[in-house]
């Protein structure tokens, strides 16, 4: 019953996200402090499409967008949930128009937890996390070709402890840009 019912909810999920109309770019205004691919000020009128230095570009972008604060590019949660909270929205936005601006840029979703629970039990939460993230970045248009997610469970700490500050550090998503 439990598995019939899990199939029918990601065969909804499926043909709901299939019937979404593809979001048209939009050119918007980069990012404070990102590297425009193509950019005006640069030398050529080339588009990052065109350009032979598109994957260069990108690569360069995800040093930057790499450089910036942590606190940008981490996307904590509550203990033992996956539903991105409301405080996060901005975050993925912001990574949805860098994405949807930049076609070469890859994103790598690394879901994460705190150390309580099963080796098993968290493998699957961090996914569970990570492929939270990865849909409301597709909602948003980003192509399905520049995610990736993995899962670390609680293999990599971000803070040592068994307390509540530690696990709330640890419950997370990081968002790792590369060409």
């Amino acid at each position: 019953m439990m598995r019939t019912l899990s199939i029918a909810l990601l065969l909804v999920g499926t043909v709901m996200l299939a019937g979404c109309p593809k979001k048209h770019n939009v050119n918007e205004p980069p990012v404070a402090g990102t590297q425009v691919p193509g950019d005006s000020s640069a030398s050529g009128s080339e588009s990052p499409s065109t350009s032979a230095s598109a994957l260069g570009d990108a690569a360069a972008v995800a040093r930057s967008l790499n450089a910036a604060p942590l606190s940008k590019k981490i996307i904590y949660f509550d203990f033992d949930k996956s539903e991105i909270k409301q405080e996060y929205a901005d975050i993925v936005t912001s990574a949805a128009r860098n994405l949807t601006s930049n076609s070469n840029l890859k994103l790598k979703l690394e879901g994460n937890t705190d150390n309580r629970g099963t080796r098993e039990y968290n493998i699957g939460l961090g996914e569970r996390r990570a492929q939270a993230v990865r849909r409301a970045l597709m909602l948003q248009g980003v192509a399905e070709s520049q995610l990736s997610t993995t899962s670390f469970g609680s293999e990599r700490p971000a803070a040592e402890g068994d307390d509540e500050s530690a696990w709330s550090q640890n419950r997370r998503v990081e968002l790792v840009y590369g060409p």
